[in-house]
């Protein structure tokens, strides 16, 4: 019964000592926006940033870029960064895919310069930072367009912009109406013939 206890109370003690040490292994989060639009044969950046629990040097960093096409081919290297960039030499991003990123700033983007219908597709930036190893990658849904097609935002702010422009377009008619009028009123009071009385006539 005895030695039962003990080995109920040694898990016990073990369990305590080595589940804190579980909590605090933590991996890499990236940030990446979920999708970007670009028009045909233009720039444009794919932002990537992370977050590590361990020291960051340009030693200690590698980020690898992939890219999944829209009919879910197989993955093909966009980008790859050890110390240096190292840009494509060959495939469809090849003179297209440069770096744009700052390892001490935590920042791993790269830019596609002019883009084409075949860069449609899903972007993959993955970051390891040894021993710091784990953690999710980062996707960004690539739209590339002819033209930039207005959001919400864009709309309701085109929206907004125009019934100011309108208010101010009304405003200055009124006030220059306003301006019009006393400046004729004026003119007719000084056309008006004064008329002459004689002082010594009481």
């Amino acid at each position: 019964m005895f030695y039962r206890m003990y080995r109920i109370w040694s898990l016990l003690l073990l369990g305590a000592f080595v589940v804190p040490g579980l909590r605090h292994v933590s991996g890499i989060d990236i940030y990446t926006p979920t999708e970007v639009e670009a028009v045909n044969g233009t720039n444009v950046k794919l932002t990537c940033t992370f977050s590590s629990s361990a020291p960051v040097s340009l030693r200690s960093i590698t980020v690898a870029w992939n890219f999944r096409p829209m009919n879910s081919g197989s993955d093909e290297s966009v980008f790859w960064y050890q110390e240096v960039p190292y840009p494509p030499n060959q495939g469809r991003f090849k003179g297209h895919a440069v770096w744009s990123g700052d390892i001490m700033r935590r920042d791993a983007s790269i830019t596609l310069h002019e883009v084409r219908p075949t860069f449609n597709g899903t972007y993959i930036c993955q970051v390891r930072n040894s021993p710091d190893v784990h953690g999710s990658n980062g996707e960004i849904v690539l739209r590339v367009v002819n033209k930039v097609s207005l959001s919400e935002i864009g709309i309701l702010a085109a929206a907004v912009g125009g019934a100011c422009g309108v208010i101010l377009i009304v405003l200055g008619i009124f006030v220059a109406v306003r301006f019009y009028r006393r400046k004729h009123m004026g003119n007719d009071i000084e056309l008006q013939p004064h008329q002459w009385k004689d002082p010594t006539v009481w």
